[in-house]
Order: structure tokens, then sequence, then C-alpha cells
């Protein structure tokens, strides 16, 4: 089991020194923008920049130099009282909106932010602060939002209050309203180099070998939440397993695939059929965008002999025919989880779906 701290009690952040600055730079410049967008993949330390910048808010911008000079980080002690606060969801002048609980015995979240969740920001904000200067909300995540809630967000970011920041977090940019973007700054974080993600998957994962911990960055993409995510799963065994089936192609071994849907697709395995339905649509997307870019080279394998099935495919199909093959199987396991259908049905649907566009293209 990984041992990260939630993002309001990490005092480190990884591979976003130029976002930082950015950020350090806006608020030196005297014009601190009274809202932030902070956008990238899931898992790469956007929430963990967001609490950062909050905390140095909180604790007045990093104080005054002795030289006048600039701070050059947003850093604070974890010892200091603000950092304990925040970190003990106890600080009076910051506000995370998050999903709420579906249920009074709070076992079960809500699938979106709803305007309950929201409503109370602009008043929050308007309030004279307890503690500093500056009044905080962070909005984790953004994406998440209903149209009521992103409603009432947009009331106060075109009124905002004096002193008052709003923290947006968005893994998809693109479902906000366009008028909630163009009221924000945006700032996008890029995925962490693979180097990053292995050293944090060493530190976190110390059980897991070399070679594994090479594997899920790679399967990772640069997201040490997803990183960690597929480690707790047994993600890559499940990988392994995938495409050690998909190399028998353009005939599957199908007492395989029945065996396999059996194990994923049965009620007692809790995550694993929603762990494979995500593998194996990335392992599709990358062949996809594998044929995309002729003449960059082969992927990187995680599994010996996936570069040369990722050819053999590409070359007995259009790439059209493959992205087709793709979005269906996308829809048929997006259709399993919203209508509850026979996984074990939909998961051998899939396989079958690769293996006759295989077949048909290698007659």
């Amino acid at each position: 089991m990984s041992d990260v701290p939630p993002p309001r009690e990490s005092a480190e952040l990884f591979g976003h020194e130029a976002a930082e600055q950015v950020l350090l730079d806006a608020w030196s410049s005297g014009r601190f923008p009274h809202a932030w967008l902070i956008c990238g993949p899931k898992g790469i330390g956007k929430a963990t920049l967001a609490y950062r910048l909050a905390r140095f808010v909180l604790a007045g911008g990093g104080g005054p130099s002795l030289f006048g000079d600039a701070p050059s980080s947003l850093a604070i002690s974890s010892d200091h009282p603000v950092f304990r606060r925040v970190a003990a969801r106890g600080h009076a002048d910051l506000d995370v909106v998050e999903r709420g609980w579906a249920d009074d015995r709070q076992t079960r979240l809500r699938s979106e932010i709803v305007v309950e969740d929201a409503r109370g920001i602009g008043s929050f904000l308007s309030l004279t602060p307890a503690e500093g200067g500056w009044r905080i909300v962070i909005i984790d995540s953004a994406d998440e939002m209903n149209r009521n809630a992103a409603n009432a967000v947009l009331k106060v970011l075109e009124e905002p209050p004096r002193n008052a920041l709003m923290i947006l977090i968005s893994h998809s940019p693109g479902r906000l309203l366009p008028t909630i973007r163009s009221r924000c700054r945006r700032l996008t974080l890029r995925p962490l180099p693979e180097e990053i993600v292995t050293q944090l998957l060493a530190h976190h994962r110390p059980d897991l070998t070399e070679d594994d911990r090479a594997a899920l960055s790679r399967l990772g993409e640069g997201s040490i939440g997803k990183a960690l995510s597929l480690a707790e799963a047994g993600g890559l065994d499940l990988y392994r397993e995938i495409v050690n089936l998909l190399l028998t192609l353009p005939r599957l071994d199908l007492p395989a695939v029945h065996a396999f849907a059996d194990r994923v697709a049965r009620p007692e395995a809790g995550e694993l059929f929603s762990t494979v339905s995500e593998l194996l649509c990335w392992w599709l997307a990358r062949m996809v965008r594998n044929g995309g870019r002729a003449g960059e080279g082969r992927v990187t394998e995680v599994v010996s002999g996936e570069s040369a099935l990722i050819d053999r495919l590409l070359a007995a199909a259009s790439l059209e025919q493959w992205l087709e093959v793709w979005e269906k199987i996308s829809l048929m396991f997006a259709r399993a989880e919203a209508v509850h259908l026979d996984r074990k049905q939909v998961l051998l649907g899939a396989f079958l779906t690769v293996e006759r566009l295989a077949r048909r293209a290698s007659r």
C-alpha cells in the first residue's frame, strides 16, 4: 500500500517548477489574478499546487524579505500554523468545494458538485478575513460542477470581492462554461517526466521491483496518481494479461478470454472490471496514436512483443478502422457502467470486436 499524503497535507511538489514560477511572478507583480484555473491530466499534482498556493497566500505571501527580494518558492514549512490548520481542515479563511455526500450515512459521494455545494462561495468570500488579508476557495474539481453550480460560481467570478481568491482545478477545461474559463487566469500543468514518476514510485512503493516501477511509469503517462492507482489495483498484472491475450490475434485464445472475463467481471471482483476496461481502451488509443505518428519510432514496450503486435495490427487494417473499433469499445464500456449491462458479455464483446477486424484484415 502507498503512503501518499492527500494534497492538503503534502509539503512537496515535483516537476512543476515552471508553473510555480508563473504564480510567484504574478504575486510579485502586485496584480495577482482573483481566479486561477489549474488544468492538466489527473494525478499530476494540480490539487497539490492549489493547496501550496493557498497556504502561501494565507501565510502572507512568504513574508517580507530582509533585502526586499521576491519570494523564490510557494513552500511554507510543515510546522507553520497555516500549514497545520489547512491540513486539519481548520483554517477559517479557506473553503474547499467538492462533491458532497449522496446519503445521510456518508457512504457514497454524489456524482457531481451541485448548487448547494457552491451556493455559499460568494458569501464566504465576502466576509472579512479572520486570520489575514485573503479569503480563498478551492474547487476540486470544477469539471464536476453541474450547470446550476457552475452558474453560481460564475456570478462570483463576474463580481469578485476584494482580496478574494478562487482556485479551480480542472482535468478537462473544455467541459467548463466558456464564461468561467474567460474569467480565470489559466495555468496548464504538463504530465510529469517518466523519471520523476519512477522516483516517486520508488519513494511511495518501495515494495515494487525496478522493472515494475518502470512499467507503471509508462502506463501512468506522466501521472503519479494514475501509476499508484494501477499499482494498488494490480493494474500492471492485468495489463500484461490483456496484452498476452491480444498477442494471440488474429485468432484469440477464446477459452483464455472467457476465463479472464469470468474472473474480472464477477460481482466480488470490485474495481477489476473498471481497471481492465480503462487499460484495454488505453492500449487501443495508444495503438491509434502510434499509427498517426508514422516515422516517429515504435512505442516503448510494457510487455514484450506488444510493439510488434501494434505494427502488425496497424498493417492489417486502416487507422480509421482501428479508430472506429476504439470508439465502439469505449462506448460499450461506458454503457456497461451507466446501465449495468452484463460485464462479462461486454468484455467478451470488446475482445471479439478487435478480433473481427484483425481476422477480416488477415484474410
